[in-house]
């Protein structure tokens, strides 16, 4: 019996075991049930915290991830245009080795939709058993040539690595640029537009400068062009309550000029001498 319950007990982390432990023992099976669960929930709490502690081991000393791909093609409409990027084999090498040392891991899945639209998982997860995931989706990378295929291939890898990386809370060195234009391929908002933008800022009575700061644009005439359609909304939004908000003014100001006009004519106020036309 000795060596049956010193086996039971060198696999007493075992749930099997520890109700077997239970069962010879004579102990209250509900009572064992509630502990099991007391077991589980503290467990599950001490693989939090694992993860997390090993996740601010992992972000004091972060891996630094250069964009080492450049990538050229044609557009549609054409001309070339080029940008480069992080590839994926790169951030993931990199981060996971580092990952890997705290006992972490990362895993994908991906989802597409009825719509065609694409959804990556990023997961990482403890050698405790904790884990925590962030998603990201978009539609198929259609820019240039691609053919079906390469332009879910392209999604995929970006919101793989986009994922990752937002889950670490890493960036790529000049992140802002990624996957599309630099500075000098911007494309500004026309003349036409600047103006636009300033005869509303004038009817709004603010300034120039204020507007470019929250919007955060160097200037109006440095816009970009995918920023006009939103500055133009928030504009047009804020004539409209203006307007809305000085209605009554207006009308009580007109009400007002009606009665001192009629009181006027009645009292003969603007007439020539003589003039008793409409009297």
């Amino acid at each position: 019996m000795t060596e049956e319950i010193v086996k039971y007990e060198s696999g007493q982390h075992s749930p099997v075991s520890m109700m077997m432990i239970a069962i010879e023992k004579g102990l209250d099976l509900d009572k064992f049930e509630k502990a099991m669960l007391l077991q589980e929930r503290w467990e599950a709490n001490e693989a939090r915290k694992a993860y997390h502690l090993a996740m601010a081991k992992f972000k004091a000393n972060p891996p630094e991830i250069e964009k080492d791909k450049r990538v050229s093609f044609e557009m549609t409409g054409g001309g070339t245009k080029s940008y480069s990027h992080a590839s994926l084999a790169n951030v993931t090498s990199k981060i996971n080795s580092t990952l890997s040392a705290q006992g972490l891991s990362a895993t994908w899945e991906t989802l597409q939709g009825d719509g065609g639209r694409i959804t990556v998982t990023c997961r990482i997860t403890h050698e405790q058993g904790h884990s925590e995931s962030t998603s990201l989706s978009a539609s198929p990378d259609d820019s240039g040539k691609k053919n079906s295929i390469q332009a879910i291939g392209s999604t995929i890898s970006y919101l793989e690595r986009y994922t990752l990386l937002a889950l670490t809370g890493l960036a790529t060195h000049d992140m802002d640029n990624d996957g599309g234009q630099t500075e000098e391929e911007v494309e500004h908002i026309t003349d036409i537009q600047a103006a636009e933008i300033r005869t509303m800022l004038t009817e709004l009575g603010r300034p120039e400068d204020k507007m470019c700061e929250h919007f955060k644009v160097e200037s109006v005439e440095k816009m970009p062009a995918k920023k006009f359609n939103e500055v133009t909304t928030v504009l047009k939004a804020s004539l409209k309550a203006v307007k809305k908000k000085a209605a009554p003014v207006e009308k009580a100001e007109n009400d007002l000029k009606a009665i001192l006009d009629k009181k006027n004519k009645d009292l003969g106020v603007g007439r020539e001498p003589g003039d008793e036309s409409e009297v």
